[in-house]
């Protein structure tokens, strides 16, 4: 018999598992010998934390990220289909949401075998959640464009759509680009368009703020150089 994918949720940062994740989650962690992982390095840490069963250096630890090509997923699938249970760990938050390992996941729909999402972390829902915005109608659009001329359209597009929708736009930007991000909304929103900064979740510095635009400008403007963010859009006409 095939093996089932665990689809297991990683902390977003220090913060300790215990504090973020189910004990079922993490007593089903423990027990795995197979995994599939985002980066070795970083998922090692996390499961070292987690205190395994096995030693850490015996775990079989398979990589899958933005570079895995579509003809090496069948390998990855093998383990399962040898009828070992796999876990599937993101390097941040859950496996398969904005995340490369959708395509393991769709491909072990297609072999028959059984897929167990398992509770923990996701920055976007966390941040859609606590920002008081519409979570009934809402898309996650992942990074928009670096350079400030497609930067600027694609924010009036966001703009637009939610207005039109009346739909939270969610998107997120390297770290250490995000002042620049939070500038470009200031500078291309409108006045009463709603925008909320979600900086650091489930860590000590957490800070999840939504304001107007014209709110955000008349005031100091937050530290977020280097600090992991989301930020959610809403249009109002």
């Amino acid at each position: 018999m095939a093996g089932t994918l665990y689809l297991i949720p990683c902390t977003l940062g220090d913060t300790p598992a215990a504090q973020v994740l189910p004990q079922q989650v993490i007593d089903i962690a423990r027990k795995l010998g197979h995994f599939v992982v985002e980066h070795p390095k970083t998922a090692r840490q996390f499961l070292s934390a987690l205190k395994p069963e096995q030693p850490i250096q015996s775990l079989h630890l398979a990589t899958l990220n933005e570079h895995t090509a579509a003809k090496e997923l069948a390998g990855l699938l093998a383990p399962l289909l040898e009828g070992h249970d796999v876990g599937l760990v993101s390097e941040a938050g859950c496996p398969g949401v904005a995340d490369p390992g959708a395509d393991l996941v769709g491909l072990a729909h297609r072999n028959g075998i059984r897929v167990v999402p398992l509770v923990g972390p996701s920055s976007i829902l966390l941040a859609l959640m606590a920002s008081g915005l519409n979570g009934q109608r809402f898309a996650f659009h992942g990074y928009l464009p670096i350079a400030d001329d497609e930067r600027k359209k694609a924010i009036a597009t966001l703009e637009a759509d939610s207005i039109r929708h009346k739909q939270t736009q969610l998107f997120i930007e390297t770290p250490y680009r995000n002042e620049k991000m939070l500038g470009a909304l200031l500078a291309h929103c409108r006045p009463q368009t709603l925008l909320c900064v979600a900086s650091d979740i489930t860590l000590p510095g957490e800070s999840i703020r939504t304001r107007s635009i014209a709110q955000w400008k008349a005031q100091p403007l937050p530290q977020l150089n280097k600090r992991p963010s989301l930020f959610l859009l809403l249009g109002c006409s």
